[in-house]
């Protein structure tokens, strides 16, 4: 039988399409595009913004509309917090949510068996059961998502995430070091480790933490890099960084969400740091490492947010020099904190604002880009087109040179020839 995915949202959202897939493919199925005829339709749905809600929506149609005879599989954080108005999505067959993802084969078999609708979501806010799916491989991805935790404690009053994946909890110790020696023997140079918190590793586990996590990965043989895909600044401590700063196999790139540099803001949305903390701590990080690369996510529109309090975080944050932003419009979120709060921020006030920070990012980022062009950087070279091949360097500068798809999957000494956001053009050190 053929099955098809698609997958929104983030890292882990796509970890677990593929531990979904290898289930499937351990009972021959037969992978194809979302865009083509399958027996089974799988979608993985994101719910951080409205617009996640939407396209989760858009691709369930998508798929009925395909093959009107599929069965048609919804999971993730919008289905999660929306079972009943995914349910009632004419052609949606089996709803899950964000746990039980091993029982979807099964389910599968039940509808195709019986033809019947099954909604297997229920509350998730005292759910204290880490999971257990695995990955050996991924189908598009020259690096490894490796997914540590689930669940988040923080309640940040502009997310929703808490309540649709609920609290903390860790994988165990044996289960990751097996799937990363597991993915280094077939091949995988890089490892990013990914969750919903992921920083969070260890609140749930007696004597073990997220920096002896670290330390137990950095020793299996063969590994290349080791990338952290986020972590909060107040989980950064001293014995962290002077690993990395230690260890050649971490990736000198650090992923530090800031999410607003109003201190007013800062205090609404519940962060746990002040800017005074932040810089701070930005300014050791690089004190230890001067090269490394600091990438962080902002919220532009928070309710409240004044034309003040907006050009008090684009001042904050030139001064942090950030590598890279990601940028997001607030969204409002029903059942946030954030959600009841007044002063909500006009539409067109906050695409004003996330454009100037648009701007802001694309100098900061050229910026950085000219800091490392004198420098060598190791790229890890993951795909082609037609003129060039393209890859991730350890400090995530996204760099092409000319075509050779013998690069693949190595992790070559490469040098910027042009420093250009997202036009950066490299040739390889021989």
């Amino acid at each position: 039988m053929k099955i098809a995915f698609s997958t929104l949202g983030c890292k882990v959202n796509t970890y677990e399409t593929e531990s979904v897939w290898e289930l499937f493919k351990m009972n021959g199925y037969q992978r194809v595009p979302f865009s083509a005829y399958a027996d089974v339709y799988i979608i993985n749905t994101c719910t951080v913004t409205n617009s996640g809600d939407a396209k989760s929506r858009k691709t369930i149609r998508k798929a009925v509309k395909r093959n009107p005879e599929a069965v048609v599989c919804v999971m993730g954080c919008y289905s999660q917090l929306a079972a009943e108005e995914v349910s009632s999505i004419d052609g949606v067959d089996i709803v899950i949510g964000t746990k039980h993802r091993e029982q979807l084969l099964d389910l599968v078999k039940e509808v195709l068996r019986e033809r019947t609708k099954i909604n297997q979501v229920s509350d998730i806010s005292r759910y204290r059961v880490f999971d257990e799916v695995h990955v050996t491989s991924f189908t598009e991805n020259t690096r490894a998502f490796l997914k540590i935790q689930d669940g988040c404690n923080n309640f940040c009053t502009y997310c929703i995430i808490p309540f649709a994946r609920g609290p903390v909890r860790s994988r165990s110790k044996e289960s990751i070091i097996e799937e990363a020696t597991t993915l280094v023997q077939n091949g995988y140079q890089e490892i990013v480790l990914t969750g919903i918190h992921t920083g969070g590793y260890g609140l749930d586990l007696k004597e073990y933490s997220f920096v002896d996590l670290l330390h137990d990965l950095k020793c299996i043989p063969n590994l290349h890099r080791l990338r952290i895909s986020s972590i909060e600044v107040n989980e950064l401590t001293n014995e962290i960084l002077q690993m990395i700063r230690d260890n050649d196999v971490f990736a000198k790139h650090l992923h530090i969400p800031l999410q607003s540099g109003s201190e007013h803001v800062l205090s609404a949305m519940h962060r746990k740091y002040d800017k005074i903390f932040f810089l701070e701590k930005l300014r050791y990080i690089r004190e230890l490492m001067p090269d490394i690369a600091i990438t962080t996510d902002i919220i532009v529109g928070f309710p409240g947010e004044t034309e003040e309090m907006f050009n008090e975080m684009v001042d904050f944050i030139k001064t942090c020099k950030f590598s890279e932003l990601h940028v997001f419009p607030y969204s409002k979120r029903n059942g946030t904190k954030a959600a009841a709060m007044p002063n909500q921020i006009n539409g067109i006030v906050k695409s004003f604002r996330v454009n100037e920070l648009l701007e802001l990012n694309e100098k900061m980022a050229n910026d950085y880009i000219a800091f490392s062009q004198k420098k060598q950087i190791s790229v890890l070279y993951e795909t082609s087109d037609d003129s060039y091949t393209y890859g991730h360097s350890d400090t995530y500068i996204y760099m092409k040179v000319p075509k050779d798809e013998s690069l693949h999957n190595k992790i070559v000494a490469s040098k910027i020839i042009r420093a250009k956001y997202k036009d950066t053009l490299g040739e390889i050190i021989n």
